[in-house]
């Protein structure tokens, strides 16, 4: 994915209204939900996600393979 692509989609994504969570899926099969609109920063082709715990996950255009959008919210 190029930066310029990277940088357009997330914010596309980030910035729906109403908002609806997102996941990042990167080239080693892991992925992250983002599922508030101001959990992410994004940048130049880089991205900072900080999951409701406080624990932030750095990523670039190169790894990142998919953006998924809405996620689905299973009921226990």
């Amino acid at each position: 994915m190029t930066a310029e692509n990277f940088d357009k989609t997330l914010q596309a994504y980030q910035k729906r209204r109403p908002f609806r969570s997102f996941a990042v899926r990167f080239m080693s099969g892991e992925q992250i939900e983002v599922d508030h609109p101001e959990a992410l920063v994004i940048r130049n082709g880089v991205g900072v996600y900080v999951s409701a715990g406080g624990v932030p996950t750095l990523f670039d255009h190169e790894s990142v393979s998919e953006v998924i959008g809405e996620t689905e919210r299973r009921s226990a």
